[in-house]
């Protein structure tokens, strides 16, 4: 059985780092290809926005057969992602909840293809 995941504020820095941080280390320095998880080609759009204090991350990869939407909402525990049957589908939720978050205050502070380095 495993143990129960500990929260951020029960953790030591070095275990964050460790865990999070040192995998992403090791991984190879290539940027990474569109492909390379699902054998499928497509796209990705990252969007950042912030809202007074907080900041936000909303992205959307499209394949050619369904779509996936990932969501970071600093008032929520966890990240989000939702699939979707469809490009069509994902990309018209994805508009949604830009147009939704721009009239609840928050504003674009980066939209495009996800950086990396």
């Amino acid at each position: 059985m495993r143990a129960p995941k500990q929260l951020m504020s029960d953790r030591d820095d070095s275990e964050y780092f460790d865990e999070v941080i040192g995998d992403e280390l090791e991984a190879d320095d290539s940027e990474p290809d569109d492909d390379e998880e699902d054998g499928e080609p497509g796209s990705v759009r990252a969007v950042v926005m912030s809202k007074k204090d907080m900041v936000a991350l909303l992205v959307l990869k499209t394949t050619d057969t369904r779509g996936m939407m990932f969501r970071v909402d600093p008032r929520q525990p966890a990240p989000a992602m939702q699939t979707y049957s469809s490009p069509q589908e994902a990309i018209k939720w994805f508009n949604r909840s830009l147009i939704t978050s721009g009239k609840n205050g928050w504003s674009v502070v980066y939209d495009g293809a996800p950086l990396y380095g």
